[in-house]
């Protein structure tokens, strides 16, 4: 991995009236894509290495800190002032703080979430949608697995001032979200978690709250409606959302490209950048075609 999550360069901007740390790669004269991960994760959820690499495709890179992660704005654990919502104004936000009239989204998990409500409340802002191992919700779907389900539900929450019962907790999931597809590689894994709990302002919020805020209405119903060009890309063995929820995306949004990642689960291992960078740099440039 490169150095530059530890050059110093992120800096903290308002958006949606509340401050963001946010990190950028390549030249701002290039077409943005805006990166959403997803729930209790930082901006290092994207590596800097898939970082760069998108950014040397003639992009512009932005990825930034959700609310209660790293170093934006955090709040009570368990009290979160902010909704579902709030955390898309403040994705659209972004693009105000970088006088940008609109940008890409590339987004995980809860982050395709926010994406796609992102494209349906403000249109005219949204070039495209490349949303990666989510969801659009609904009981008729494939559930989360027997192992991801008994996981989340017996284990208890570590000694948040405990640095290592921290990790390992972190850990504990991402191992989960592998789905046993091989990708895990618990060396690199835990250096990167690792940096990122000592950078967050309040650990305990940062993997609390999420689940805590007000998520709104299911917006399901509404996804016909999305009008930017959308790449659905998923993991053959995604423990969390069962490949069902993709091929979900890929019938109710109108137009939309599926690109299944095999032997891969919730997660984007390096394993997989050679084939899902250039289908998102493709897609950027309006030159996607499976």
């Amino acid at each position: 991995m490169s150095g530059s999550t530890y050059s110093g360069n992120e800096k903290i901007v308002q958006a949606n009236g509340v401050d963001v740390c946010v990190q950028t790669f390549g030249d701002r004269a290039d077409s943005p894509i805006l990166l959403i991960h997803g729930a209790t994760t930082s901006m290092f959820g994207w590596e800097d290495e898939f970082c760069e690499r998108l950014a040397a495709g003639s992009r512009f890179i932005i990825r930034y800190d959700h609310r209660d992660t790293g170093r934006s704005v955090s709040y009570e654990p368990g009290a979160p002032q902010y909704t579902l919502r709030d955390l898309v104004a403040d994705a659209v936000g972004l693009f105000d703080a970088f006088d940008l009239e609109s940008a890409h989204l590339v987004a995980r998990s809860m982050g395709g979430q926010l994406a796609m409500l992102a494209a349906l409340d403000y249109p005219d802002r949204i070039a495209s949608l490349t949303l990666i191992g989510t969801s659009p919700g609904g009981s008729d779907l494939p559930p989360m697995s027997e192992a991801f389900l008994a996981y989340t539900g017996g284990t208890e929450n570590p000694d948040w001032s405990d640095r290592e019962a921290v990790i390992d907790h972190v850990l504990g999931m991402l191992r989960v979200f592998s789905g046993g597809s091989g990708h895990f590689n618990e060396a690199t894994i835990r250096d990167l978690v690792g940096h990122d709990v000592d950078r967050t302002a309040n650990v305990a919020s940062s993997q609390i709250n999420h689940f805590a805020m007000d998520v709104g209405e299911p917006f399901r119903g509404r996804i016909g409606e999305i009008g930017a060009p959308t790449l659905v890309v998923h993991g053959e063995v995604d423990p969390v959302f069962p490949l069902g929820h993709a091929l979900a995306l890929e019938r109710e949004i109108p137009g939309a490209e599926l690109l299944v990642l095999e032997q891969t689960g919730h997660e984007l291992p390096m394993a997989v950048w050679d084939v899902v960078v250039p289908a998102i740099l493709r897609h950027t440039s309006g030159g996607w075609s499976g």
